[in-house]
């Protein structure tokens, strides 16, 4: 049986969410930041013989976000994605979403894979980077992020880049770390989707003329250990091998 969550599954939905919280980081940030009952975001659970849940399909807009532990009831989840606006964007682990290609009637957008990376402890941390001054970005220095992100050639930065930034800083589901010289943003890292289990790391940019001096690494050794303080898991999506070796 498939049907809509409501604030009375938020134990249950989180309990079986949890067990892979970061590959479930955007459902459960969602969840806490918008709730079960909001306009542009609805979310469907399948539940079996016992009442437990199976399987959980969240609409953010117009971005789908299916998650199984087992086998789910695919056509159902199907016939709720058909009945919204095409094209849609659908995300989440490849075994799950490569069963959705493919379908009459279904047109998704444009496929991407990437790879994933997890830090659950901080044994592989580095070592002091007092030496580096670091500082956590407020409102201020959202437009110095921005200009940042622009000039690094491999970044794609979005029309609406800046209030996303703005909101994840305003939310709380959001944070960045930078340094700076002479008053100029020198390198930059952010989080996204933080929510209270996990959190994941983009944006991650060094100046260029300032690059090789350990300025982003030291910045992710102090994101790594300020948010494992705070019993968090930190993830990364990435197809840029020098982002995973990092």
């Amino acid at each position: 049986m498939i049907r809509k969550l409501t604030d009375n599954d938020h134990q249950q939905v989180l309990a079986f969410l949890s067990e892979e919280r970061s590959f479930n980081l955007f459902i459960i940030g969602d969840i806490e930041a918008f709730g079960y009952d909001s306009e542009f975001q609805e979310i469907w659970g399948q539940f079996g013989d016992t009442n437990a849940i199976k399987a959980v399909l969240l609409r953010f807009y117009q971005s789908f976000i299916p998650y199984a532990k087992g086998e789910f009831d695919i056509d159902g989840f199907i016939s709720i994605m058909k009945r919204h606006e095409q094209p849609i964007q659908l995300s989440g682990k490849s075994d799950i979403v490569e069963k959705f290609e493919g379908i009459d009637g279904l047109l998704l957008g444009k496929k991407q894979v990437t790879f994933f990376a997890e830090c659950l402890t901080d044994e592989c941390l580095g070592g002091n980077t007092d030496d580096v001054k670091i500082i956590k970005a407020g409102i201020e220095d959202v437009d110095q992020i921005i200009e940042l992100r622009r000039s690094i050639e491999e970044f794609h930065i979005r029309s609406d880049a800046r209030d996303m930034l703005l909101r994840a800083m305003e939310t709380g589901t959001g944070r960045s770390y930078y340094t700076a010289e002479n008053g100029v943003m020198t390198s930059c890292v952010s989080t996204t989707a933080e929510n209270s289990l996990s959190a994941m790391i983009v944006g991650v940019c060094t100046r260029k003329e300032n690059r090789r001096q350990g300025l982003a690494t030291a910045i992710m050794q102090k994101f790594f250990q300020d948010i494992l303080d705070e019993g968090k898991t930190l993830c990364l999506f990435y197809d840029n091998p020098e982002a995973g070796r990092i």
